[in-house]
């Protein structure tokens, strides 16, 4: 497995348990499978832009800034 697929995961799971969601609420507020968020989070799935900005805007954070978590692993 890629290391940035990884830390990209790793990522996306600290903020969703930051803000005290379940995969399922993160997956609703992002208009997403439940399913499939859980291969993201494992790294099995590469999300494309848009579940990027999808996700970025479930958590409520700046697209620019979820990547930006994402780059410094």
């Amino acid at each position: 497995m890629n290391a940035s697929v990884v830390h990209f995961s790793q990522v996306l799971r600290q903020l969703r348990e930051e803000r005290g969601w379940s995969q399922e609420q993160l997956a609703e507020r992002a208009d997403l499978n439940r399913s499939y968020l859980g291969e993201v989070e494992r790294g099995h799935a590469i999300p494309s832009l848009i579940t990027l900005a999808k996700l970025a805007g479930a958590l409520e954070i700046r697209l620019s800034s979820f990547i930006a978590r994402c780059e410094h692993g």
